[in-house]
């Protein structure tokens, strides 16, 4: 009966090494399939980011040139600059709020 054991221990292991081996291989064509599907998807989306850059350096290049934005006064210097206001009015002004 002993005898009888050891071949069925023996034969539980060689299936135990089979079925790894199978599942090694599954997963390892599961990895290679995900790996082109990466490759290809990063391939599709390159080319459509070149050809996105390229459209816009075309409408870059024939759009019109546009005139560099101009910088604003801060509040209230633009206004009392217009009107011509004296030093000591605006000190004046400074003295009455406080400051």
């Amino acid at each position: 009966m002993l005898a009888h054991n050891s071949q069925k221990d023996d034969a539980k292991i060689q299936f135990k090494k089979l079925q790894k081996a199978e599942d090694g291989k599954k997963a390892m064509s599961e990895y290679e399939a995900e790996g082109v599907a990466m490759r290809a998807k990063t391939a599709r989306l390159k080319a459509l980011r070149v050809a996105r850059d390229a459209a816009d350096a075309l409408v870059l290049a024939n759009s019109p040139p546009v005139a560099p934005a101009k910088k604003k006064a801060a509040k209230g210097t633009k206004a009392k600059a217009k009107t011509g206001a004296k030093l000591s009015e605006w000190l004046d002004d400074q003295s009455k709020d406080g400051r």
